[in-house]
């Protein structure tokens, strides 16, 4: 356990070293990989993945992976509970106000972010290259999600793929205040400052 413990800090730190984007272009790359929508791995397909972005572990740690997030005794690990594993541990505060940034951009409630959602949160036409003809308002959206979506950039973005994206920015940023403060700022929320002292539960949402 403490081996593939180590594993992931190693893997983890690798990620973040290529700065805030880090943990979200590995996701991106193994949801790709992932052709046949399995949501699963085997150690040596684990292993090439990760050699191709230039991250190396040997057969015994890809193995040692493998094991710990084999959730049906098939030898493959799940995807989706590596990467969330991999991602920088947060507190209650940063995961709640990512949680709920994701919320207000999905306004039809179904767990996927498209344009259509981002119509009445994201004003695109103020944007210069709207305004000068350059670009449609369509355009400048579609764009906006591409920020976030880790998959083939289809228009859609998922919860998993924004905080994906929000793992890599918040491990820059040392304070929960400060980080919950760009987020209440970015997305115009209202969020309880309670939160931050560890004393709210999940009453107030």
């Amino acid at each position: 356990m403490a081996a593939v413990d180590a594993t992931v800090e190693k893997l983890r730190a690798q990620c973040l070293s290529r700065g805030a984007s880090g943990i979200q272009g590995l996701a991106r790359f193994f949801r790709r990989l992932d052709r046949d929508g399995s949501r699963a791995l085997d150690a040596a397909e684990l292993q090439r993945g990760l050699a191709k972005l230039g991250l190396a572990l040997d057969t015994a740690e890809a193995e040692g992976v493998c094991r710990r997030w084999d959730r049906d005794g098939s030898g493959t690990l799940d995807l989706e509970e590596f990467l969330r594993a991999l991602r920088p541990p947060m507190s209650q505060a940063r995961e709640a106000v990512i949680a709920a940034a994701f919320a207000k951009l999905d306004r039809s409630g179904d767990g996927v972010v498209t344009v259509d959602d981002l119509r009445g949160v994201y004003n695109g036409r103020a944007h210069p290259k709207v305004r000068s003809g350059e670009w449609t308002e369509e355009e400048v959206l579609r764009r906006f999600l591409d920020n976030f979506d880790a998959s083939e950039k289809d228009g859609q973005v998922t919860l998993a793929e924004f905080q994906d994206y929000y793992s890599g920015v918040s491990a820059s940023v040392d304070r929960d205040e400060e980080f919950v403060a760009m987020m209440t700022s970015a997305w115009r929320l209202q969020f309880p400052s309670l939160l931050l002292n560890g004393t709210c539960g999940s009453g107030l949402w």
